[in-house]
């Protein structure tokens, strides 16, 4: 079975009690998922994380699909109190496999491109693990014929459902309302 590489996006950095609940929950227990959480007196270091990344749970999951795979995970933070999912995204920085996964060409394929073509893009820095631009991967497979979205369709569908629940929650909105828009 695969594993899929994304990001999904929770309502709030981790609570000190919540990211004790994540360490201790079966459900996270293959490592398949991390996250970072912020000092605890952020105004005591010189260099300030990215608030965004405490928003993060980036992920590395077994599943059929990308589809399945965000479920999956959107439906296991809910086993932490307070967390739930908001969102699913995929960062830029890829490797070859990751690139692999959001085109219709081979891993291999890939690798052989980036040895033979010198138009492939370069490397992002190469400490141990070769990063690449998804961007620049996307645009030079598109120069070359193939068709790829600059965003996945099963991510597309999982990233706008999560939005759309997050804006429905607290919303005094008629079953019957929901269906004659079109949802179940």
């Amino acid at each position: 079975m695969p594993a899929w590489s994304f990001t999904l996006l929770v309502n709030q950095p981790l609570t000190p009690e919540q990211a004790d609940a994540f360490d201790h929950c079966d459900a996270f227990g293959d490592g398949s998922v991390s996250y970072m959480r912020g000092p605890a007196k952020p105004e005591q270091y010189p260099i300030q994380c990215d608030p965004s990344d405490l928003i993060e749970l980036w992920c590395d999951v077994e599943a059929l699909t990308l589809l399945d795979a965000i479920a999956q995970t959107a439906r296991n933070v809910q086993l932490i109190p307070g967390l739930r999912a908001v969102g699913a995204t995929h960062k830029d920085t890829v490797t070859l496999s990751d690139a692999a996964q959001r085109c219709d060409r081979s891993y291999e394929s890939l690798v052989e491109l980036s040895q033979e073509d010198e138009h492939f893009p370069e490397p992002l820095e190469t400490d141990g693990t070769v990063f690449y631009s998804w961007l620049h991967i996307a645009d030079y497979l598109r120069r070359l014929g193939d068709d790829v979205p600059h965003t996945p369709r099963e991510l597309v569908i999982a990233d706008r459902t999560l939005r759309l629940v997050e804006d429905l929650r607290g919303t005094d909105v008629q079953p019957g309302t929901l269906r004659a828009l079109g949802l179940p």
